[in-house]
């Protein structure tokens, strides 16, 4: 089949977070299986076209009232002969920031920006005399072009979309003053589902104009259809349930294999766990923690945001990582970045205590270190639709201590302390206390059942979380919907 990935970030180009990965190495798992997968996505500022060749001619895109005009450059993906189209439009995404900077944390002109590359991504097909199968469009920025689709692009009409919701909580929400420039008529305001508390709200129009949904988790698929997860859209989302699959993500076995990790001062697996001991030395080196093996140490690498349990962890007064530090004989380590107060408060916590280190900031190979030297992997979330960051630590042998919520849910089984069963550690309510507690219990396993800790290391180390399950199972989806 030939699918065509409408994505605002796409590794290594251009990246905020998951949404990168996933689709770059989805793209390739299909490339693999013989589709003929493309991406499109802007070229911003922050991409250099060294590298890139230039298609030649201008695309002629026509919005609301105005021609735009851009460029096209073409890159691959790393180690595929896979095309990458970025766009290039200086006045939308010349720009180092995808969605903001620090001046203006989110463009006033997203909608603009966005409605103009899903549009783009026609105009791109008609220059390359190839029709997509299926336009996959990629969470809100994406949300325009099954819109699009269905009421303004009559030479595509044998053509399928599909909508992926990485994450609900990002919606594209922007004052409705936008929509003339989409160049679709008011009636589709309401019509095509752009209308939302009297704003434009881009997610909620994919939602309603896409002919398949598809989520990253078998679990966020039930749960957004909720009024606890849904956002507001559990309604639509329940009406739309039927098309509505949830299908896990999964993780770059090349970037992250403890037998192989580039960035490890010594490399280990299921048959040979020793290399892991030398990594969790390197680590507490790394963090100025004393090294000593016989004491559990607790890892965590993630953005500094309220979903992902933050304020449980390390809020003033009532977060429970001090607790944790100053009642139980562990070490806890911390990468990220995000919230302020939240950067603040682990530095001061980095002061205090002596058993507790700290980075602020992004390191992949301080992410790498963290993944193979701790023994448990700290992972709160408020609520996860797939996460990536637990898989990287079952394949690295490091037990999860997460919220069994979304995607924690599909990929992480439970301690059975009778039995010895499972791969980490969940608790159901996210408070301070349950978090407190089930890391109480990860370290009272660590000394009193180091059999099977173990055991579930090599467990967690063996399943497969390579991309080739979930692209067979986008194959059967994308089938679906052209047949």
């Amino acid at each position: 089949m030939h699918v065509l990935m409408v994505t605002s970030e796409a590794t290594p180009y251009a990246k905020s977070g998951g949404l990168a990965d996933a689709v770059s190495a989805l793209s390739k798992a299909l490339r693999r299986l013989g589709h003929d997968v493309r991406v499109v996505m802007p070229r911003y500022g922050s991409v250099p076209v060294e590298g890139l060749s230039r298609r030649e001619g201008e695309l002629v895109v026509e919005m609301g009232g105005s021609v735009e005009r851009a460029l096209v450059y073409k890159g691959l993906l790393p180690d595929s002969d896979l095309p990458v189209y970025l766009i290039d439009h200086p006045g939308f995404f010349g720009r180092d920031g995808l969605y903001g900077d620090k001046t203006e944390p989110d463009y006033a002109d997203n909608p603009r920006r966005f409605a103009f590359l899903s549009r783009a991504a026609f105009r791109l097909c008609d220059a390359l005399r190839w029709k997509p199968d299926v336009f996959h469009a990629h969470d809100w920025p994406g949300g325009f072009l099954p819109a699009y689709l269905r009421y303004a692009e009559p030479g595509y009409a044998s053509s399928a979309s599909l909508l992926s919701i990485h994450n609900l909580g990002y919606q594209g929400i922007y004052p409705k003053d936008a929509y003339p420039y989409f160049g679709l008529p008011w009636e589709l305001f309401h019509g095509a589902g752009f209308e939302y508390y009297d704003s434009i709200n881009a997610l909620k129009a994919g939602i309603v104009c896409a002919d398949g949904l598809s989520t990253v988790s078998p679990t966020y698929a039930r749960e957004i259809q909720t009024p606890e997860f849904g956002c507001t859209l559990d309604g639509l989302l329940r009406s739309r349930g039927a098309d509505l699959v949830g299908i896990l993500n999964g993780v770059d076995a090349q970037d992250w294999d403890p037998a192989h990790d580039r960035y490890l001062p010594a490399r280990y697996s299921t048959d040979d766990l020793r290399g892991k001991a030398a990594c969790k030395a390197a680590l507490q080196r790394e963090f100025g923690l004393p090294e000593d093996p016989d004491k559990p140490l607790f890892g965590m690498v993630s953005r500094l945001t309220d979903q992902k349990g933050i304020g449980e962890l390390f809020g003033p007064t009532y977060g429970c990582v001090e607790g944790m530090c100053r009642d139980m004989d562990l070490q806890f380590v911390v990468l990220g970045s995000g919230e302020p107060w939240c950067e603040r408060a682990i530095v001061e916590l980095a002061g205090r205590l002596p058993n507790f280190g700290s980075r602020i900031g992004y390191s992949e190979p301080a992410a790498h270190l963290i993944e193979a030297g701790s023994d448990f992997f700290m992972m709160p979330s408020r609520y996860e639709p797939c996460g990536l960051n637990q898989m990287y630590s079952l394949r690295y042998g490091t037990l999860p201590v997460a919220h069994r919520t979304g995607g924690l849910a599909d990929t992480i089984s439970n301690f059975d302390q009778d039995s010895g069963a499972g791969t980490g550690f969940l608790f159901d309510c996210l408070t301070p206390r349950a978090v407190y507690d089930t890391a109480g219990w990860a370290v009272w396993a660590f000394y009193n059942r180091p059999g099977q800790i173990e055991a579930m290391r090599k467990r967690a180390m063996a399943i497969d979380f390579s991309w080739a399950a979930s692209a067979r199972e986008y194959e059967s989806l994308y089938a679906g919907l052209v047949s």
